[in-house]
This record gives C-alpha cells, sequence and structure tokens, in this order.
C-alpha cells in the first residue's frame, strides 16, 4: 500500500513539471497609443543620489521622478516616518511629480533638514520605492586659532610640518603656499602626503627663505581658509650663501651629516589598508634621508597591476584605479640611496558593497502565465536579501496564491489580474546596500498592429528580404502569414516567421511578388495588416570603364553601360577622385561613356561611374594616367595600375640657425604616380615625447628646403611622400636639433578683468602652450590704470594665471594689457583691453509699478525705469516678486508662496506679461533692479484681483459599491476652485471591453458629494467624469472607472486612503468555476460506476472454485442453467455491499458479453464458463462490480 502512494506521489510530480512552463515576459512597445491604454505600477526613473551634500547657501531640491498609469502620486518618509509636507511652509512638491523643493527665503536653517529620506510612489497597482537619501548639509569650519612658534630644525635632517584642516563636508582639498601666496615647489626632497602634511626628506638652508602656510579649499562655498604660516629656522655648520647654492652641490660645500632612509609615513616596518571594491587604492611612502632616498614600490608573490596602477607625488604614492578582489595582498615600498635601505610592507585586504549578478527586472505577463523575478548580489561579506512588496516585507504582505518564495528568486504560477504589484529587492551588507524595484504587470489586451498600413516594398530579386509586422497583444498573440489572401501559413521552405512578426524571404523572385497578410490572433480577438511585396531587377553596369594611359592633348574615353529594372528611376553619375564632374564645354557623357578630349595632368586620378536607383546601385572605376610623348616607348610606359609611393630616404640636416635648419632627403620611387607633396612631421622630447606633430606641407618638385622652428625645442624630424593614391610609410627620424632659447613671441590669450567684490578686480588669462614658451622661467607682466585717467601703469610680475587688484572703487572700468617673459627676455605686449571692478547693491528702486490689464492667470504690468548709474554694475534685469494674498473664494486655505520673475528691458516705458496667475485670487508684487551681484530697493507694492476662471479637478473621487445592484460615488470640491462653484457635472456610459455605451449626465448643487449609480446588470462596468463647475465653465475632468466584481476590492482616491468593498462570494468567476470542476468530477465518477456495473468486476477463480454446487439443475427461461449453492445469498470473498446495500457476486462470464458459451476463456486465461452463475433480472438490477470503485481506478478505466 505504501509502494503504491509513492508511486501516485511520484506521477503527480512528473505531472506538475510536465504542465509547468515560464513564459517568456512581455516586451511593451513603446507606442503611445499602447502607452495610453496599458495599465501599469509605477516605476522610479530618477531620484537624487543616496549620499547627498547640499550648499547652505541654495534652497534643497530631493529629487524623485516616477512613471506609471494611472498617473503616480508621491509620499516622502523621514528618518523612518511619515514627512508631513503640507504643515511644513518651507516645503514643496512639484506637480505631477515627487521632488522635493525646501526654500529659505524667509527664513530657516537648511541644517534643520537634514536626515534620511525615502521617496515612495505609487497608484493603483502597486508602489514603487526610492533609495534610501542621506541628506546633510556642506560644512566649511573656520580654522582655529593658534600661535605658531618657529619651527628650528638642523640642516640635512627631516622635518614634518603639520597641516590638519578644520574637518568639513565633504572634506577639504589642502595645498601650501608662502607669504606670497606662491605654491611651495615641491619635488623629490619636499612633498604633501595624503593627509596634508608636509614632507621634508631632509631640510636644506634656503628653506629657511620661505614661509609655509596649509591651505584649506571647502568646494562647495568655494571658500579658501589659511592657517597661520610656519616660519623655518635651520641651524647650518657654516655660514649659509644663497650664491654658492647650484644644482650639483646643494650645500654650498658646507659639511652636512649624511643619513640612511627612514620612514616619515607610514611609521614602522608594516600597516594595514582596507579598500572597497571598484574604489582607488591610495598608498603612500615617504621616506626621509641625505640624500634624498628613491622609492619604489612591489608586490609580494605577484606583479603590480600594470594596466591599473600609477605613480604620483614623485614615486612616493602608488594608485591602483578600480580595485579588484585580485589586487588584496603584501605591497612593499622600498626608500634607498648609497647609505642603505629600508622597506615597509602594507597588507591590502579588499571588501566590497554589493553589486548585482541579477538585477530583477519588470515582469509583464498575461492571465494564466507564468514568470519568475531573479535577484542576485555579491559581496563581502556576503549580502543578504530581503524581499518587499508594495514597499512592505513579503512575509507580513497579503497572500498571493500565485507567488511562491524559493530563496532569492520568487515564482509566480497562473497569474490573475490582480497579481500586478512592485516588488522591492535589498542587497546589503556592511559596506552599503542596494535596492532595485521590479513591477510585475498582469494585462490583458487584443491583438494590435503597431506598423504602417498597407505598406510597399520593394526589393531586388535573388536578395534576402525581410517584411516586417509589428504587433502586440495579451497574452501574446499567434501570427501567421498568408499570400494573396489565400493558403495555409507561411512558415517553412524559403520562408521563415520569426516570434516579432518579421516574415524573411530568403531568395526573392519575380513569382514572390503578391499582398501579403499578417494576422495576430489570441483568445481575446484578431488584427491584421498587409504588406504588398515588388521583385525588381537589379541594376549592374555590364560594361566597366577599364584604366588607361594617354598622352597629354589626346582623348580618353571611359565606357559605362548600365542595365536597370524599367520601372525604376535611375541615375548614372560620374566623380574623380570621389568628388563630383561638372560636365561643361570641355567632359562630355552620353548613356554610356564619358569622353575627355585635350588631356592634361590635372584629368589625370581615378574616374568612377555609379548607377543608383532608390533601393540600390552599383559602380566601377578606373584610373587614368596621364603621359608625356616620350612614354610611348612600351619599354617606358606600365600598364600595370599606380600605387604609394615609397618614404623618402637618407634625411640630412644643414644650415642651422636659431629659428631654422635645412632639410635634406632622396625621394623614394613613385610607382607610376607622381609626388604631388611632401609632408614633415616633428617629434619633441620636453613636453609630449613620442608624439609626432605636423609642421608643414611642400610641393611635390622639393626635396631641399628650410624649415621654420620654435626656440627651446630639442627637433627630429620625418618625411611622408604624398601621391594620388595615398601616404607613403614615414621615413626614417633625421638626427636630433635642438634650438636656442629666446625670448617669448605670443601674446597670452583670453586677457579679461572682472570684480568678485565690490572692492576689486580679478584679471585673468590663458597660460602660452609648452611650444611657445621659447625659454625657461616663463612669467607674466600684468599691468592695469584707471580708464581715461592717464595716470601711471601699474604693474605686477607673477607666476600664476591671476591677479588680484585691491581697494577699487565700485564697477569702474580699467585698462588692462599682460606681457609674457622668460629668462632670455619680454614677449610682445597684448592690446588694451577693457576690465571693470566689483558691482555694489543699486541705489534707485523702479517706480510707478501699476497692472493695465488683468484676466483670470495673466496680467499686463507696466512701470517707470530707473537710472543706468544707480545700477552699480552691469544692468541684469527688473526682477518682479509677487505671491497670493488671499482668495475671493470664501473660506479657501492655501500657503502663500512667494515668486520671481525677471524682464530684461532698456526701453523707455518698459512693460511685461506676468502669467500663469491662479485665478479669482488676490495678488501683491514690487519689483527691484538687479545687476549680476545684487537688487536694489523695492518699488512700491501694487494689489490686484484676477478674473474667474475655470476650476481644478475635484480633490478626490471614490468610487465603491454598496450592494449587488448599486455603486456609490463620493467626491470633494477641488482645491482650486478659481471661482464661486455652481455645482457639478457627472457624465458616465457603460464600457465592457473596447465598445462603450451611450454618454448620460447627471448635474448637482454645489452643497451635494455623492452620488448613488442603480446599476441594471452586475456586471455592467462604467468609466466616470466629473468636473466642477463655475460661471466661466467646466473645469479640469476627473476620470475614473468602475472596479471589477471582486471579493475584495481596493480603491484609492487622490489622498492616497485605500477603501474595501465586500463582494457576493456567489457571483465570483473563479467560485463559479471551482463549483463546475467539483460538478464534473462527480458526473464522471457516476459514469465510471455505470460503466463498472454493466462490465462486472474480477474475482479471483480460485475462491469460486471452491464453492459446492446444487445437485439440481434449475433452468432459467432462456434455456440456461442456473446451479445454485447454499451461499448464493453471501457475497463472494472480496466483493463489497453495493450503495443500495444489496450484495453483489461476480458475474464475468463472456457468455455475457455474446463471445459463446461452453469452453470460452476470459481475458486473463482462466477457464470459467462452469463456475458462471446467472441471476434473475429483477434480482441483479442494483448490483454493482465486487471491486472497490476508486478515483485512481476512475482514471485508469478512461484510458
Amino acid at each position: 500500500m505504501m509502494m503504491q502512494g509513492r508511486q501516485l506521489a511520484l506521477a503527480l510530480m512528473l505531472l506538475h513539471l510536465l504542465l509547468w512552463h515560464e513564459s517568456v515576459t512581455i516586451e511593451v512597445p513603446q507606442d503611445p497609443k499602447i502607452l495610453a491604454d496599458l495599465r501599469q505600477p509605477p516605476t522610479i526613473t530618477k531620484q537624487s543620489v543616496k549620499d547627498y551634500i547640499v550648499d547652505p547657501r541654495d534652497n534643497i531640491i530631493i529629487e524623485c521622478e516616477a512613471k506609471g498609469n494611472p498617473v503616480p502620486t508621491f509620499s516622502w518618509r523621514r528618518n523612518g516616518k511619515f514627512f508631513n509636507i503640507g504643515k511644513d511652509p518651507r516645503v514643496t512638491m512639484r506637480k505631477r511629480s515627487g521632488t522635493l523643493e525646501i526654500g529659505f527665503r524667509n527664513g530657516g536653517r537648511p541644517e534643520d533638514y537634514e536626515g534620511e529620506y525615502q521617496c515612495f510612489s505609487g497608484n493603483d497597482h502597486g508602489l514603487a520605492m526610492s533609495n534610501k537619501i542621506l541628506l546633510r548639509v556642506s560644512k566649511a569650519p573656520l580654522w582655529p586659532k593658534e600661535v605658531l612658534e618657529p619651527v628650528v630644525v638642523t640642516e640635512g635632517s627631516s622635518l614634518v610640518l603639520p597641516c590638519n584642516p578644520p574637518p568639513g563636508l565633504p572634506p577639504p582639498f589642502t595645498f601650501w603656499m608662502n607669504s606670497m601666496m606662491s605654491p611651495i615647489p615641491q619635488d623629490k626632497r619636499v612633498s604633501k602626503g595624503l593627509n596634508g602634511d608636509l614632507y621634508f626628506s631632509n631640510v636644506m638652508a634656503q628653506d629657511a627663505q620661505n614661509d609655509f602656510s596649509c591651505s584649506a579649499r571647502f568646494l562647495f562655498t568655494h571658500t579658501i581658509q589659511q592657517k597661520n604660516p610656519f616660519t623655518l629656522k635651520v641651524f647650518t655648520n657654516d655660514p649659509y650663501n644663497d650664491t654658492s647654492y647650484n644644482d650639483s652641490d646643494p650645500y654650498g660645500g658646507r659639511k652636512v651629516v649624511e643619513s640612511t632612509p627612514t620612514f616619515l609615513s607610514p611609521l614602522g616596518s608594516e600597516s594595514a589598508k582596507m579598500v572597497l571594491r571598484d574604489e582607488q587604492l591610495l598608498l603612500e611612502c615617504i621616506a626621509a634621508g641625505l640624500p634624498t632616498p628613491t622609492t619604489k614600490w612591489f608586490k609580494k608573490g605577484g606583479d603590480l597591476p600594470g594596466r591599473k596602477v600609477k605613480f604620483e607625488n614623485y614615486n612616493k604614492t602608488m594608485k591602483i584605479i578600480n580595485v579588484s578582489e585580485e589586487d588584496a595582498g603584501e605591497y612593499v615600498c622600498m626608500a634607498n640611496n648609497h647609505l642603505g635601505s629600508i622597506r615597509h610592507s602594507i597588507f591590502v585586504q579588499v571588501k566590497a558593497a554589493p553589486y548585482w549578478l541579477d538585477k530583477p527586472t519588470n515582469l509583464v505577463l498575461a492571465p494564466e502565465e507564468n514568470g519568475r523575478l531573479v535577484c542576485r548580489a555579491n559581496g563581502n561579506p556576503k549580502p543578504s536579501i530581503q524581499w518587499l512588496v508594495n514597499g512592505l516585507p513579503i512575509d507580513s504582505s497579503v497572500p498571493d496564491p500565485s507567488r511562491q518564495m524559493m530563496g532569492d528568486t520568487i515564482i509566480f504560477r497562473s497569474v490573475q489580474m490582480g497579481s500586478s504589484a512592485v516588488y522591492q529587492c535589498n542587497a546589503s551588507n556592511q559596506h552599503g546596500y542596494l535596492l532595485a524595484n521590479a513591477f510585475v504587470s498582469v494585462i490583458d489586451m487584443r491583438p494590435r498592429m503597431l506598423g504602417p498600413k498597407n505598406q510597399l516594398i520593394k526589393v531586388i530579386e535573388n536578395n534576402r528580404t525581410f517584411l516586417d509586422c509589428p504587433f502586440f497583444g495579451s497574452p501574446f498573440p499567434e501570427l501567421r502569414w498568408f499570400k494573396n489572401g489565400q493558403g495555409s501559413g507561411l512558415d517553412g521552405g524559403q520562408y521563415r516567421a520569426y516570434m516579432n512578426g518579421t516574415l524573411e524571404i530568403k531568395r526573392a523572385r519575380a513569382e514572390d511578388e503578391g499582398t501579403y497578410t499578417c494576422v495576430a490572433s489570441s483568445i481575446l480577438g484578431m488584427a491584421e495588416n498587409q504588406v504588398r511585396l515588388e521583385v525588381k531587377e537589379p541594376s549592374r553596369i555590364v560594361r566597366a570603364p577599364e584604366h588607361q594611359s594617354a598622352i597629354r592633348g589626346s582623348t580618353a574615353r571611359f565606357d559605362c553601360k548600365v542595365k536597370f529594372d524599367p520601372s525604376l528611376p535611375v541615375t548614372v553619375a560620374w566623380t574623380k577622385d570621389d568628388k563630383p564632374i561638372y560636365l561643361g564645354w570641355r567632359l562630355r557623357k552620353d548613356e554610356e561613356s564619358l569622353t575627355i578630349p585635350n588631356i592634361n595632368e590635372g584629368d589625370e586620378g581615378i574616374y568612377t561611374c555609379t548607377v543608383k536607383t532608390e533601393i540600390d546601385q552599383d559602380s566601377a572605376s578606373a584610373r587614368l594616367t596621364v603621359l608625356e610623348e616620350a612614354s610611348l616607348n612600351p619599354s617606358v610606359s606600365s600598364a600595370l595600375p599606380p600605387d604609394r609611393p615609397d618614404p623618402p630616404m637618407d634625411l640630412e640636416l644643414s644650415d642651422p640657425a636659431a629659428r631654422s635648419v635645412r632639410l635634406t632627403w632622396i625621394p623614394g620611387n613613385d610607382h607610376r604616380s607622381p609626388v604631388t607633396e611632401f609632408l614633415v612631421q616633428f617629434e619633441e622630447d620636453r613636453w609630449e615625447p613620442g608624439r609626432w606633430q605636423d609642421l608643414a606641407t611642400y610641393p611635390g618638385d622639393l626635396n631641399s628646403v628650410i624649415l621654420q622652428l620654435t626656440p627651446f625645442v630639442n627637433y627630429q624630424f620625418r618625411v611622408i611622400s604624398i601621391n594620388a593614391v595615398g601616404h607613403s610609410e614615414p621615413s626614417h627620424p633625421s638626427p636630433k636639433y635642438q634650438t636656442s632659447s629666446a625670448a617669448p613671441d605670443v601674446i597670452p590669450r583670453g586677457l579679461r578683468g572682472w570684480g568678485s567684490e565690490k572692492d576689486n578686480m580679478e584679471v585673468t588669462w590663458e597660460p602660452l602652450l609648452d611650444l611657445e614658451k621659447n625659454g625657461p622661467n616663463l612669467h607674466y607682466c600684468v599691468w592695469w590704470r584707471r580708464k581715461d585717467s592717464d595716470g601711471e601703469w601699474n604693474n605686477v610680475t607673477i607666476i600664476g594665471l591671476k591677479h588680484v587688484v585691491r581697494n577699487t572703487e565700485t564697477y569702474v572700468p580699467y585698462e588692462i594689457k599682460i606681457q609674457a617673459r622668460n629668462e632670455l627676455g619680454a614677449g610682445p605686449e597684448s592690446n588694451v583691453v577693457i576690465g571693470y571692478s566689483g558691482e555694489d547693491k543699486p541705489t534707485s528702486a523702479p517706480t510707478e509699478l501699476h497692472v493695465s490689464k488683468v484676466d483670470s492667470s495673466k496680467a499686463n504690468i507696466q512701470w517707470k525705469p530707473v537710472d543706468q548709474v544707480s545700477v552699480r554694475g552691469e544692468f541684469k534685469e527688473y526682477r518682479l516678486y509677487y505671491w497670493r494674498e488671499s482668495s475671493h473664494v470664501p473660506g479657501l486655505v492655501f500657503r502663500k508662496e512667494n515668486k520671481t520673475k525677471g524682464f530684461y528691458t532698456t526701453v523707455a516705458e518698459p512693460s511685461a506679461i506676468l502669467s500663469d496667475l491662479v485665478p479669482f485670487s488676490r495678488y501683491k508684487m514690487f519689483m527691484v533692479a538687479a545687476n549680476n551681484r545684487y537688487e536694489g530697493p523695492p518699488s512700491n507694492t501694487v494689489e490686484f484681483s484676477t478674473k474667474e476662471g475655470v476650476p481644478d479637478a475635484p480633490s478626490f473621487f471614490r468610487i465603491k459599491r454598496r450592494g449587488f445592484d448599486s455603486i456609490h460615488l463620493e467626491w470633494d470640491k477641488p482645491l482650486e476652485p478659481n471661482g464661486l462653484l455652481i455645482g457639478y457635472q457627472l457624465k458616465y456610459q457603460t464600457a465592457n471591453g473596447s465598445r462603450q455605451g451611450r454618454p448620460r449626465l447627471e448635474t448637482f448643487l454645489p452643497n451635494v458629494t455623492e452620488f448613488t449609480l442603480r446599476l441594471p446588470d452586475r456586471s455592467t462596468r462604467y468609466n466616470f467624469y466629473l468636473s466642477a463647475l463655475t460661471q466661466v465653465g467646466a473645469g479640469e475632468i476627473f476620470a475614473e472607472e468602475s472596479p471589477f466584481f471582486a471579493n475584495e476590492e481596493n480603491f484609492t482616491d487622490a489622498t492616497g486612503l485605500a477603501y474595501i468593498d465586500q463582494v457576493d462570494i456567489a457571483t465570483q468567476g473563479w467560485f463559479i468555476g471551482l463549483m463546475c470542476a467539483i460538478a464534473l468530477i462527480i458526473l464522471i465518477l457516476l459514469i465510471v460506476c455505470f460503466i463498472k456495473r454493466s462490465r462486472g468486476g474480477k474475482y479471483p477463480v480460485r475462491d469460486k472454485k471452491d464453492l459446492p454446487l446444487d445437485a439440481v439443475d434449475h433452468k432459467d427461461p432462456d434455456g440456461s442453467f442456473d446451479y445454485h449453492s447454499d451461499e448464493d445469498n453471501k457475497p463472494l470473498q472480496g466483493s463489497q455491499t453495493s450503495l443500495e446495500g444489496n450484495v453483489k457476486e461476480s458475474d464475468d462470464s463472456l457468455v455475457d458479453y455474446g463471445e459463446g458459451g461452453d469452453g470460452q476463456f476470459n481475458e486473463d486465461g482462466s477457464f470459467i464458463g462452469q463456475y458462471t452463475v446467472k441471476k434473475d433480472k429483477d434480482e441483479t438490477e442494483g448490483n454493482e462490480s465486487s471491486e472497490a470503485t476508486s478515483p485512481v481506478n476512475a482514471i485508469y478505466s478512461l484510458a
């Protein structure tokens, strides 16, 4: 019995596996009509970064955008709690968006809004959520006040000057400068560490000439703070003389004790470093010693990752980008000089925040289809996976019988229309988290054709052809192709039908012409489209032009005979060297040739004939070579085609000068195509070694030229030959040639002056290019003076690219000029440029601000302008501040919001239009004049009222079932009535599938906000369109659709509240289907019982054989004999009582089946004729088989 149970379970499992299949998710086309009708859960399309740092001077904007149908609504949580936006006047949410804007124009501190924010977007089909956004305000704290004593150090010893910048958010960028605001030069001996400290491997006496100040630049606030400077006092054994300093002997002959290397950073012999995967690894080793040590890097047990590693800071810092797990290990830095070496080991451990292996994606299914969502992530340590549905943990959500959890996978079986939802997968470990939204959308849609109707396709004969028929539907329709409306579907042979609707014809022939019909069908309906195919002959050149050589002055003729389909328009065009030929008095073209009379050297080239139709083209080319008369000798002329020339040889330099040199070369073989020009290139080894740059081109008849060069460059040259075929390979490089230094001869570009404060002017310019410096120690001399003052020029010489002129008057013009200089002298001065000092607040306000015309949403405004002198800067705009003071609708509550709008105009009587106003409201406004930095005093304040307009949509619109035969509608007045409400109008019509009934109209008084609609049929569905009314007309429509008749249904209003209605279970489709299935099973069982009763049951022959027979033979009326035993009224062994309570004996004789009488065998080979007993008709009625009837036997009996 247990064995039979196991076999039954195995059979059921195999049956389940055979019935299960995973459907391919439906791809929704981006067709506007499809998307408009398709109901889908929300999808987050834009959100702020997880770690969001904002500038405290700006308004805070936290982005959250989503799409869906219906249009989703938005809500926010702050620090895990619901964030009530309406209660905070500084916080607004953009219309049809979840983006928050937090303004501080009317006060408030940005720090009060720091915290963790999360956005939720939902509609009737699900709820999506954003990442948790940690909002922090950028900070730029001041440097603590401190008094720094002079640093006393002995010459040759090491030194570390600490920076310790104030902690900022984000951390500041540090750099070191002296009191002249010039950067501290860094080299192998002096360098800045990763922590900002300044390290001296050994101190020299000249280091005392500078003071050292650490500066911190804060990126968000664009401010620089400077630490009090360090002053160095260096003790030397002998007096220091700066004239004795040189590179070969930096200590001027003084005795300085040398030292072996020691590490200043990091300390000790080993350290550890942890880095996250895909981030940047920075390892640093700074050594002290005299002479200055050299640093080298190694990886123990392997090589450094060559493509990802970079050495910086004079080899003291090693940077590895895009770190991966294989970059973990022990890294060794070694510092050495001629006295010895030292090593430090850094043990690098690579961890990983979660990263996706298989990110869940949206799943679109049809009813009764199957699918799955997979969420796999990796990290170090291994991340944990948590599933949520509509923002709630899946374990605490409403159970869905079509959903099954299997680890990191959710399996959906036989989904229904109510199974749509948004699922969230959260993968997290101690280093971070990943959050992905993926919706499951269950849709049903009739098949639709997406492509153009009755498209005409023209193809070339014998070409592979594709006929497109894009379509969509849910369930995914079956698509079949037919030709000329006849025959079965086209698939097989030279046809191949793809699932996306494309029909491939492997080789189009003339007989394939015709009208092709594609039909997409599903259980919901069908759709069709037609494509007309025309097969054309190919266009080809049957007699092509041939290469030819002709004597100058003779005539050349190129043939081009074409063949094409006569039903297609055709063009035949000629080109020379890929450029169009302009036919004129000399060049002639007919249908089959091109004739070139009186040819000359300019006619030499490659001629191409191209025949083109709207669907194909063909071309052929031939070369024309122009010969001198001497080339008539066959030994000179060659029929071989021309080729690229060989490179020039034997480059020589001669006639050296300060800015020039002569370059001579021997041309290579031109390969039957004369060289038209030579290209000379150069490479220099000071700034861009290894990069060859073009210097000049020269005619092809020259092989010795004077090259014009730039001073202070170590040149190397090469030459390339060019003919009509192409470029040769470059020649071998020439010997190197270094030009001497000279004064600059280029003027710095981009000179300008502008004010960053009201009493200064910043002068900036672009640096000279490397090849423009002409010598070492490049610097700039800047002159400036007040314009029209005829005073003396002020000047300064600096190395950098900016100079700030201080203590200027407000917004006054200055004349500025600049000059580049180096050790060899000064370059040319620039032209005078006009710059301006900084701006200040305007002193005058616009006057007579008034409104001339107002309607419901716009107002015409006019004012008197200000004097341009009072702007005290460059005039930018008139800036209008306006706000909604109140509404003329009694009792309407709204949030006041100050708005601005700018108008640039310089006319004597300015005017403008102010738009986007709220109807039926009272507004106030004033205006200021503004320059680039400041605003002036306000004008007079003006008050005006907008006219009445049409209202907004009702604030909510709910549809609820109250019973089996009615629908109850509720709504509320609009948030913005835009006037005095006079009522509401409700339009509704039946909607069954794609058919809609006759529209009906109901109107209500303004105090009526509910309506009950009696249903003629409980399955009838309606589309409702509700709008509010004012005297102007009907407002924005709030459209809703009556809900499905389900056991429990959720309806959501515009405020996000959910309501649940109870519906009679006996009317539900699933319940009726279940009852039908049960009835069908009972009917099958009854049929089986009837068949078993008619056929009889099997019994053991051995048991029957042992029964005694009656001595008297009783003959039945039909002539057969019945042998009765004493146990005729007892059931046989193995039989059972019938449903009526009678005992049924086995009567399994073949005689009863009409197959003969005595001596017959039954199906198991038993000779049972002598044991057959026959009952009277009325005695046997109602008896059943002696074998127990079971569902398994019933199933087998049907086989």
